[in-house]
């Protein structure tokens, strides 16, 4: 009996020391972790958890896509700052869809503007969505993908809520924690996931940063263009094999750097060029 229970009390602290034994080794693991690694693992994370939780809102919108551009409709998409680089990833793109369209809002798409905080500020105007919008070539029928991170600001919003007055589809891309962590900027007090056909959910943390280390005063490393980018390019392969599962030919751009590649495109885009806004 005794030597069973001196046995299994050498188990335990085998077990034991086993254990710290890892503990030690992961702590090790982390600390000497770079920062460019703990950024990339903490993108990969959020790509694994969008698509494995988003999987069936990336698919509904790679099918509305396909069902607008087979019924003769067009696709537009629209980001403000820097959530206008995933839709402007989409546009004239080598190995996309000819007729994904960018919707120009003067001022808000891109960080070209000077004073750059003027982008910002141009969020919060009301009316110049619906300024945008009515002055497009978008019409009932269409689908518009509007990609905001907080999608709090009265731009997205406002963008949103007029298109599906206008009998678009709506798509948004966003973070569905600012809706629940922080306070909308429209006079309705909704956010941009209440005026769409279709949400998307970036699992963007509030405040978009994935690291933090000794000495640095705030956050760092974000990581929402990473994935929205990777929801965009998502969305329209899941639509171009869609249309091709429809009968209909997708109309792929090739890339202008490879033999014929610029021919094929002149006849894609001729072939489209009621859909093309951007030639």
């Amino acid at each position: 009996m005794e030597r069973k229970r001196e046995g299994a009390m050498g188990e335990q602290a085998e077990t034991a020391a086993k254990a710290e034994k890892a503990e030690k080794a992961e702590n090790a693991e982390t600390a000497e972790k770079t920062p460019a690694e703990g950024f990339f693992d903490a993108a990969v994370a959020l790509l694994e958890q969008v698509r494995d939780g988003e999987a069936a809102a990336i698919e509904a919108a790679g099918k509305l896509l396909a069902e607008t551009v087979s019924e003769g409709g067009r696709i537009f998409a629209f980001g403000a700052g820097h959530s206008s680089l995933p839709a402007q990833d989409t546009v004239y793109r080598a190995g996309g869809l000819a007729v994904m369209n960018l919707l120009n809002v003067p001022g808000a798409v891109g960080v070209d503007v000077r004073p750059a905080t003027m982008g910002s500020a141009l969020e919060r105007v009301s009316g110049l969505a619906a300024a945008a919008l009515d002055s497009s070539p978008a019409r009932a029928g269409d689908a518009l993908i509007v990609i905001s991170l907080s999608g709090r600001n009265t731009l997205p919003v406002e963008l949103a809520l007029h298109a599906r007055e206008l009998g678009l589809k709506v798509i948004g891309v966003t973070s569905v924690a600012y809706a629940q962590q922080t306070s909308s900027r429209h006079t309705t007090g909704t956010f941009l996931k209440d005026h769409c056909d279709i949400v998307i959910d970036s699992r963007i943390a509030v405040g978009d940063a994935e690291l933090t280390a000794e000495g640095v005063g705030a956050p760092f490393a974000p990581a929402s263009t990473v994935v929205a980018s990777a929801v965009m390019q998502g969305i329209v392969a899941t639509a171009t094999v869609e249309l091709a599962r429809r009968g209909v030919e997708p109309p792929m751009l090739r890339s202008a750097n490879v033999d014929g590649g610029h021919d094929w495109n002149a006849h894609v885009m001729d072939a489209y060029a009621d859909r093309i806004f951007y030639r």
